[in-house]
């Protein structure tokens, strides 16, 4: 995370703490100091992507780029970081650009842009373009229709 002692110990923590990867670098020999192999064969998928999100956490950059950020975790971590991302804070000031196939991920965004073969088909605050009933409304739409097929199933 931090390869040239850049940031502080308690500063590393707190990033590792926000993305409940804190008790697993605890638990691992080396703890800070292990090395993540060559693509990260030690660590899960989803634990490679919070790692990563804990290292934007700690850069404390001003522009952050999220590509299916949740993609690889499961639902409860899922729920933790859709959590930090709207209300913890913890990119307090920063320009998040989300890509995400998962439509509730998005919801409470700015802006959101839909993209079509490349596309832009559709732009503006989620709520408005759902009333104007387009492309972002009928995956809306079909993403609530999906929701509830997995849940009676």
């Amino acid at each position: 995370m931090d390869p040239f002692n850049a940031y502080s110990d308690a500063s590393v923590w707190a990033s590792l703490e926000a993305t409940q990867l804190k008790s697993f670098v605890a638990d691992t020999p080396g703890q800070l100091e292990a090395r993540v192999t060559e693509g990260g064969s030690t660590w899960s998928a989803g634990q490679r992507q919070l790692l990563s999100l804990a290292r934007a956490l700690l850069h404390r950059r001003s522009l952050v780029l999220l590509d299916e950020a949740t993609a690889s975790v499961d639902h409860a971590s899922d729920q933790r970081i859709q959590r930090m991302l709207r209300t913890d804070n913890a990119f307090a000031g920063a320009t998040l650009v989300v890509i995400a196939h998962r439509i509730d991920t998005i919801l409470d965004s700015d802006v959101v842009l839909v993209l079509e073969h490349g596309q832009l088909v559709e732009m503006g605050p989620p709520q408005a373009l759902i009333v104007q009933n387009g492309a972002f409304a009928a995956m809306v739409t079909a993403s609530k229709h999906a929701s509830k097929e997995q849940k009676s199933s």
